[in-house]
């Protein structure tokens, strides 16, 4: 038996990192390889070479990593191949729009309270001391700036 690649080993813990929070088996192989492949743009037939995925599942999750604000894509002149690659503030984007979701619980638990009355309101005023409570730990902690050197990001 041969010893597994352990650049794959690394791309399939962070799919099953990400599987905890509903990502696609396939979609978390995807991010894993796009942010360590060599070189960082890589077709459909490259990645799904790399990682073991159908084509017909790749393209899906291609997709829906695009529509999420993870990949960008291009074509090449005189290439009909689309070239896959990590978006440069990806996981940015992707923080702030779960921190923009957080503020929208937030004003949605405060009109549960109001609903609610007083005496029924336990459980919804739960959700919104927990939401504020994460609201104000991101605002907190002020925008995301500069780059983090590889050694001090432990």
């Amino acid at each position: 038996m041969e010893p597994q690649d352990p650049v794959l080993e690394w791309v399939e813990r962070v799919s099953m990192y990400l599987a905890r929070d509903g990502v696609p088996p396939i979609a978390g192989r995807v991010l894993g390889w796009l942010m360590v492949c060599d070189p960082p743009e890589q077709s459909a037939g490259q990645i799904s070479e790399a990682i073991g995925a159908s084509r017909a599942s790749l393209t899906s999750n291609l997709r829906l990593l695009t529509m999420m604000g993870f990949l960008t894509s291009r074509t090449r002149p005189g290439d009909r191949t689309t070239w896959y690659r990590m978006a440069d503030d990806a996981w940015s984007v992707v923080v702030r729009r779960q921190v923009e979701g957080i503020a929208a619980f937030l004003d949605l638990s405060r009109d549960g309270v109001a609903l609610a009355g007083p005496g029924n309101d336990g459980r919804v005023r739960q959700a919104q001391r927990t939401f504020a409570w994460m609201a104000a730990a991101f605002d907190a902690a002020g925008p995301l700036t500069g780059t983090t050197d590889e050694r001090t990001a432990r």
